[in-house]
C-alpha cells in the first residue's frame, strides 16, 4: 500500500523571463526559465561561492586583525 505525498510537488512549475534590449543600433533578446528546485540550487552554489572567497580573503590578508574574537584567542 503507497502512502500518498503530504508534499505537493512544484518542480514542474517554471518561472519564465523575458528581456529585449536596444541601444544604437544593437539589440539584444533575453530568454530565461528556471524551476524552483533550480533557483534553490542556484542560491546554495552562490552562497558557497560567497563563503569560499570570504574565507580566502580572510586567510590571505597578512595584516593583523583587530577583532576581539582573534584578539581574544590570540592572548590565551
Amino acid at each position: 500500500m503507497a502512502l500518498p505525498s503530504v508534499i505537493p510537488q512544484f518542480h514542474d512549475k517554471a518561472q519564465t523571463a523575458d528581456l529585449a534590449l536596444g541601444a544604437a543600433g544593437a539589440s539584444a533578446h533575453l530568454k530565461a526559465r528556471v524551476t524552483p528546485s533550480g533557483l534553490l540550487a542556484t542560491g546554495g552554489l552562490v552562497c558557497g561561492i560567497l563563503l569560499s572567497v570570504t574565507a580566502l580573503v580572510w586567510a590571505a590578508t597578512s595584516v593583523r586583525r583587530r577583532h576581539p574574537v582573534t584578539s581574544a584567542l590570540r592572548r590565551r
